[in-house]
């Protein structure tokens, strides 16, 4: 069966911000005509929305495009988009000859036009058509109108700003993003209304770091303002809450922010990456502890409901036992309600890929099960700390299994 013409087939891997990019970048697509479908076997437009921020991201990306080339035929286009497409186009051909477009992260938002173009070659074509610009205007002044959001269920994400100014040595993001821009307050507002029209229950913020918002606007704690206003546009929308704060800027005034107002979740995202003082100082990240103690302490006292996440990495090249023992001590001492641990991901191009005395595999795979066996008890206590509460739970659909009732299932506030 021959592809259905003017249909595309857009599979988004990664993280919650490259899925927004993805609804962005449909968006377009529909409003130039075509139809998404599930069935890639149907669709004239093949794209995978790719992950590169570490190794494995890359293989399952690399593994989903070659499933695609693999079963390609004739007629159809095959398309790398994101962060994977940004960093390693030019070498994607090598690993996926049947491409037949590559678009990065920055242009998103030239998809219809990267199609059209397809469509207009002729014969065969050895080398795809590459549109990686270099300048970085992902967000804010060249959006075609398209809504930064991606609905799932009750929640929807919200990107606020793309990108990242911060220099953690061991990160690809200003590499594959650019630097960080804001989008303007107006069209986020503008936005948040649309999400509750459409009866949603939960607005997510997210950004490469929610805590820098608005510094490229000339906003000084541009994040408590933007939730200021949030709070006046939609205060019927009841939940907001706030992904991937940065050591050092959660300000006393975006904690003041969050507890005056009970739509604001009481949650903190806010990866840590470790907490011995030389491996952040090797990072490249902020390493005064004693800030990162004292902030939360705060935060607690304001919300006493507070769930905070955060995530470490181990194995960072250079870690010893002794570093190692400070994170697992920090980890005891903070007791977390949730805690994410990768092992370091050697990434070329990076500071970090040049520091000497890496890690072996085993002992960062050893590091971080230990670090998880940690935080397992933890975890389990903050869950039985809720028995005999009543909550209030978003509803975000019912068990469908054979052996399940259809039960309601949903979320506490600090379950995302």
């Amino acid at each position: 069966m021959p592809a259905r013409k003017d249909s595309y087939y857009l599979l988004s891997l990664g993280c919650a911000k490259n899925t927004v990019d993805s609804e962005s970048m449909a968006a377009l697509l529909n409003g130039a005509g075509l139809r998404g479908t599930t069935d890639a076997q149907q669709a004239e437009v093949l794209i995978v929305n790719t992950c590169g921020f570490i190794g494995p991201a890359r293989d399952e990306s690399l593994e989903a495009l070659r499933e695609l080339a693999a079963h390609k035929r004739p007629g159809q286009y095959l398309i790398a988009a994101g962060c994977m497409a940004q960093r390693f186009g030019r070498d994607l051909p090598a690993q996926v000859p049947q491409l037949d477009g590559v678009i990065g992260t920055r242009r998103w938002m030239d998809i219809v036009d990267l199609v059209r173009r397809l469509r207009g070659r002729s014969g065969s074509h050895p080398e795809p058509l590459y549109h990686l610009p270099e300048s970085a205007v992902a967000v804010g002044t060249d959006e075609r109108g398209v809504p930064r959001v991606a609905v799932q269920g009750p929640s929807a994400y919200l990107k606020i700003a793309d990108g990242c100014r911060r220099p953690c040595a061991f990160c690809t993001i200003p590499a594959i993003k650019g630097t960080a821009v804001s989008r303007p307050v107006d069209r986020i507002l503008a936005e948040a209304r649309q999400l509750r029209d459409g009866g949603v229950q939960e607005i997510i913020l997210i950004a490469q770091d929610t805590t820098d918002y608005g510094h490229d606007l000339g906003l000084t704690d541009g994040l408590a303002d933007l939730l200021t206003q949030l709070v006046a546009a939609v205060p019927d929308v009841p939940w907001l809450r706030i992904m991937y704060a940065y050591p050092g800027y959660v300000t006393d005034r975006l904690i003041d922010t969050m507890a005056a107002h009970e739509q604001i979740v009481p949650y903190l995202d806010i990866p840590l990456q470790h907490a011995d003082r030389r491996t952040l100082l090797r990072m490249r990240r902020p390493a005064n502890m004693d800030w990162v103690r004292s902030t939360l302490g705060n935060m607690r006292a304001a919300m006493p409901d507070l769930a905070i996440r955060t995530t470490f990495i181990v194995g960072y090249p250079g870690e010893t036992d002794d570093e190692f023992e400070t994170l697992v001590s920090f980890v005891e001492e903070m007791q977390f309600d949730r805690v994410g641990c990768f092992t370091y991901s050697h990434e070329p191009g990076t500071p970090s890929a040049d520091l000497p005395d890496p890690v072996e595999d085993e002992v960062m795979a050893d590091r971080r099960d230990l670090l998880m066996r940690v935080q397992q008890p933890i975890s389990l206590a903050c869950n039985q700390a809720l028995v005999g509460r009543t909550l209030k739970v978003l509803v975000e659909g019912h068990a469908e299994s054979a052996d399940e009732d259809g039960t309601p299932t949903g979320e506490t506030i600090s379950l995302a």
